[in-house]
């Protein structure tokens, strides 16, 4: 019997990680499994994250208008400022947040005044398969195995451009922010986003010389851009690729232990703290999480939302029968339903 269709006692190991599970993981093993593995997420929605997320829709329908179907400079921008209004529905920004809808509106205007369509120095590479690198989106497998499939465990991400420059080939990187100080930019210096798009591209066959980070303030009053690039060295990104190795294993560790490290220090509270102080300060953490937090699955392959139960029936997970129901599946069903008679018997059960 396939590995996979065996009931399992422990969550679904993640089967494709990315720089934000794993940079989660770096800073507490037990925010990652609380939200990469058992899937909690916050009920209320992030203003920063409805408005980077529009924004960044509407960059990429304007791209695809200007350079896959011929629209004029206007036209395409037209067709981003639609895009931007769909993806930002009807969220209710906060009244002390300046990222409404009609400044986000107003931000696309401005970038694409300070990043012309066309006029801005950069032409989407064009992958061998006829792709054009409007959006850079990857699934590359790495070198270690899933503790259950033994299957490579993919590696996952998503540029928002991948283009030719003067002096060779860029991804390239949107960031919204509310200010754009000195050190705004040196932060990207050594961000692991970043090189992972290099690696990525390097297994794709394409040679990046680093990644070119365009921040966009947005205020209240006002608009503010900067535009950094940051470089990756080929021993940089081996360097990288060596680290990611080390953290996917201990992930890996902390699985089959069924313990994962509380990090019980800076960051609990660093950047505005962590969602799961709450829980982590409770004796009682499970009556705190159906509170604050819903389970729900981003998967990157699929580019959609999922329910528990959807993401680990399209990775074939089992649950063993002394496990609640996933996410979306009635306490009626067990989970070994759909099960012959004689792999359970073979199963002991």
């Amino acid at each position: 019997m396939p590995a996979s269709s065996v009931p399992q006692l422990r969550p679904m190991f993640p089967h494709t990680v990315d720089s934000t599970i794993i940079g989660t993981m770096r800073s507490c093993l037990q925010k990652g499994f609380l939200q990469y593995v058992q899937h909690w997420k916050p009920k209320a929605q992030s203003v920063h994250l409805v408005a980077g997320g529009a924004f960044a829709a509407g960059i990429e329908a304007a791209r695809r208008a200007f350079f896959l179907q011929g629209a004029s400079p206007a036209d395409a921008e037209g067709a981003g400022l639609a895009e931007l209004i769909r993806h930002y529905g009807d969220f209710e920004c906060p009244a002390d947040s300046a990222k409404s809808l009609e400044r986000m509106c107003g931000a696309l205007e401005f970038y694409f005044e300070r990043y012309p369509l066309g006029g801005d120095g950069a032409d989407p590479i064009a992958f061998a398969d006829g792709r054009r690198g409007i959006e850079f989106s990857f699934a590359e497998p790495l070198d270690i195995l899933h503790p259950v499939t033994g299957d490579p465990i993919l590696y996952t991400g998503r540029s928002d451009m991948i283009a030719h420059r003067a002096n060779g080939i860029y991804t390239y990187d949107e960031k919204t922010t509310s200010s754009l100080g000195a050190s705004w930019g040196r932060q990207w210096e050594m961000r692991s986003q970043f090189t992972g798009y290099a690696w990525a591209a390097r297994q794709q066959g394409v040679k990046v010389a680093g990644t070119i980070v365009r921040g966009v303030s947005i205020l209240k009053t006002k608009y503010d851009t900067i535009e950094v690039p940051t470089y990756r060295a080929d021993h940089e990104i081996d360097l990288w690729y060596a680290q990611v190795h080390r953290d996917v294993r201990r992930m890996i560790q902390a699985w089959e232990e069924g313990y994962w490290d509380y990090n019980l220090d800076g960051a609990c509270t660093d950047y505005g703290g962590c969602s799961f102080v709450k829980v982590c300060k409770s004796d009682t953490p499970e009556n705190w999480l159906p509170v604050y937090f819903e389970k729900k699955v981003w998967d990157p392959l699929a580019r959609r939302e999922l329910s528990v139960r959807e993401f680990e029936e399209s990775w074939g997970h089992v649950r063993h029968p002394s496990l609640p129901p996933a996410e979306g599946l009635s306490e009626a069903q067990s989970a070994t339903s759909g099960m012959s008679d004689d792999a359970l018997a073979e199963l002991g059960l």
